[in-house]
């Protein structure tokens, strides 16, 4: 039983330190991210996408995910951002003839290589693509291949000064455009590199610049409606401001011949007028030989008019 005077516990065998926190392996954590798709966790396959934050999907898992929301059960919390096929980009990605990923060590080489450098796109070196063509290299191979400034490929290097001071190297503005090493298609160094697999801190504030992206376009799809709704508007107050000129243009030029009334033949409009007055004569010399009794049927008893109700009124109603 103990503590009866037999035996002498120790500390160590009556307090438990606190366990160490379970760490996830590094190693697979790497692997999960360069080999597998993000969203359905199956190998990477191509056409391979990626989005503003810099994962790599299956083109396949994100069109199941945009048909139905439900197929994927974490995809919200993972591509919750992606609505349409818009938010990513078609990697051109180079294919490692070293890979085999039919063997038994197919996560040993990467399946995947810098087409600059032929260094493996396995997670041990920082990969970039370009958001307008898509192609992906090292971090370092297109550091390599970056373009000199215009300045020092049209004169050279510039001198030193004579009195041994240093002048510092002329800046690249944000807006200066170079070609893709690849495919020659124009990007910038600034605005269109994004990084695949970025660490936490760089994913939030790709994430920041995702949002104020976001903001921005809905704030310019709005601006280009208002800009559209007030040239109708002042389209529309255009046609109505000339349309009075046009009539009052019709009526004053006299180039313009009135238009004519339809005539009638005088002969056909006095048998007409002829015909007319003989059947009101007649009318009239009917209802003066008509009887009292005949000339009842067609007013009250009373020789007052009787007051129309709601279910007589607008309707011709013979009294008896």
């Amino acid at each position: 039983m103990g503590n009866d005077g037999g035996s002498i516990p120790d500390r160590r065998d009556l307090v438990k330190n606190k366990p160490k926190a379970e760490q996830a392996d590094k190693n697979n954590q790497t692997i999960a991210a360069w080999f597998f798709c993000a969203l359905s966790k199956r190998p990477l396959q191509e056409p391979v996408v990626s989005c503003a934050l810099g994962k790599m999907y299956n083109k396949d898992a994100i069109l199941e995910y945009l048909l139905d929301k439900s197929a994927y059960g974490d995809g919200a919390n993972i591509c919750g951002h992606i609505k349409s096929l818009k938010d990513v980009k078609t990697l051109r990605l180079t294919l490692n003839p070293t890979s085999d990923p039919s063997s038994d060590e197919a996560f040993r080489h990467a399946q995947f290589i810098c087409p600059l450098t032929l260094k493996e796109m396995s997670g041990s070196l920082p990969f970039v693509y370009l958001t307008t063509c898509g192609c992906v290299f090292s971090t370092a191979g297109l550091k390599a291949v970056s373009s000199p400034s215009p300045s020092s490929s049209s004169s050279g290097a510039t001198p030193p000064p004579a009195d041994g001071t240093t002048v510092d190297s002329p800046d690249v503005s944000s807006n200066t455009t170079e070609p893709c090493p690849q495919c020659a298609k124009p990007f910038s160094r600034s605005a269109d590199v994004r990084t695949i697999n970025p660490g936490p801190e760089e994913q939030e504030q790709m994430r920041e610049k995702m949002i104020i992206a976001a903001a921005e376009a809905k704030l310019a799809k709005q601006a280009s409606k208002k800009r559209k709704a007030a040239t109708n508007t002042v389209d529309a107050s255009d046609l109505s401001s000339d349309a009075p000129a046009k009539r009052s243009k019709t009526t004053t030029d006299p180039s313009i011949a009135p238009v004519l009334q339809p005539m009638m033949n005088p002969s056909i409009s006095s048998v007409a007028r002829k015909v007319t007055e003989e059947l009101a004569e007649e009318e009239k010399k009917r209802k003066a030989n008509m009887s009292s009794a005949v000339r009842s049927l067609y007013g009250p008893k009373d020789g007052k008019k009787k007051k129309e109700t709601f279910m007589t009124m607008g309707t011709f109603t013979r009294y008896a």
